[in-house]
């Protein structure tokens, strides 16, 4: 049954307004408060679905008590009560979040309509937030092994905070999906999560795709650009294989960090920022600050939670789970049907060395779906497995 707290100074009106929500046949628990702070104090201590409030009170008006309410519960709705109504102060309260604004002494069917469309809405806020909470079935992060467990418990972890992550693993053992899942359980998900390969970016570019640049900042530069940092406001950063970004990229990733604030490239003007940051390498960067090619300040600025990410050699119990989802899921990328894998072949694809990790074993298993026969068996792996 949802909870309605009405805050309310007039008694008449509180007893009209309890008396109406709770005898109606889709009855409501209903609390009443006789001003604002005491309605705080209420919100403080219990849930509640919808809050009815008054404007004009004594201690705390209703404009008071509604930027209270949507500083500590944004999703709350509230709908604001007044007799004494004007144009300007219904826009002043819908601007500072109220749901709807109604006059007293207020239109029955229109006050149900609309505590009745202030739940539905909420509900359905609250299942689109738990729906895009679930993180994507293709980023999904599969196996049983104490080493997926514990990186699954410390994203639980870490993904609500606003803490930067370095992600650290061979290649192919599935960084990205670990950025992903961060992501996706963070809350920042409404936002988008910007992938910037800086391995892939040469020296000389770097910079610009991070930063942008405004037009004539260089030849090519023939409009202005927004960078990747820029992109990413109120969402994350993912820099895979930021090992390899250049010195003079990393002093302004440093500073952006620092300022919340970039630059773009052959601009002046300072632009704020707010992004969370989550890096991935395939390198040892102590070595690599050792040889002087990655800076020691900028790695402690992104390490603040380190998550290493085993390779597929050392989780080999997982490879029957990963084989099973790779299955369905090339399966449903071809329109086939999903063929199943004999007890052997599964041993023997136990028994490889995959130095290519995940990424090798998925293109293992899609060769196998195309070329082996109705059940995968140990001759197809060891024929179009190619790992001997």
């Amino acid at each position: 049954m949802p909870k309605i707290l009405v805050i309310e100074d007039e008694e008449a009106i509180r007893r009209v307004l309890n008396k109406i929500l709770t005898e109606q046949d889709a009855a409501y628990d209903v609390f009443t408060v006789e001003n604002g702070l005491d309605g705080l104090q209420e919100i403080e201590k219990q849930h509640f679905d919808l809050i009815l409030c008054d404007i004009k009170m004594p201690k705390m008006d209703g404009i008071e008590v509604l930027q209270n309410i949507k500083s500590r519960q944004p999703d709350l709705p509230v709908i604001m009560l007044s007799g004494h109504g004007d144009l300007e102060t219904a826009v002043e309260t819908m601007r500072l979040g109220a749901f709807d604004y109604i006059s007293k002494p207020p239109d029955l069917n229109r006050l149900m309509n609309t505590i009745g469309h202030a739940l539905s809405r909420k509900s359905l806020e609250q299942e689109n937030k738990v729906l895009k909470k679930k993180v994507s079935k293709n980023y999904e992060m599969i196996g049983e092994s104490s080493g997926i467990v514990e990186i699954k418990k410390i994203i639980d972890k870490v993904a609500p905070t606003s803490a930067r992550v370095l992600i650290t693993g061979q290649n192919g053992t599935g960084k990205e999906l670990v950025a992903h899942w961060l992501h996706q359980k963070s809350e920042r998900f409404q936002a988008p999560i910007v992938e910037v390969n800086c391995a892939a970016i040469p020296a000389e570019l770097i910079e610009s795709e991070l930063f942008g640049h405004v037009k004539g900042a260089f030849t090519s530069a023939v409009k202005d650009r927004a960078g990747k940092f820029e992109i990413a406001h109120g969402g994350t950063l993912f820099l895979d294989e930021i090992g390899d970004m250049s010195l003079s990229a990393q002093a302004k990733v440093l500073r952006a960090l620092q300022e919340h604030r970039i630059q773009r490239v052959g601009g002046d003007k300072s632009i704020k920022v707010d992004v969370r940051v989550i890096a991935a390498t395939n390198k040892d960067l102590k070595t690599e600050i050792a040889a002087g090619r990655f800076r020691e300040d900028l790695f402690h600025r992104i390490a603040v939670i380190l998550i290493q990410v085993p390779p597929l050699n050392d989780r080999r119990q997982d490879i029957p789970l990963l084989i099973t989802h790779f299955s369905q899921q090339i399966a449903q990328m071809h329109g086939t049907v999903v063929k199943s894998f004999s007890s052997e072949a599964i041993t023997c694809l136990q028994n490889y060395d995959w130095t290519g990790n995940i990424r090798e074993l998925r293109n293992v298993i899609e060769r196998l779906l195309i070329l082996g026969g109705k059940e995968i068996s140990e001759q197809d792996v060891k024929k179009f497995a190619n790992k001997l």
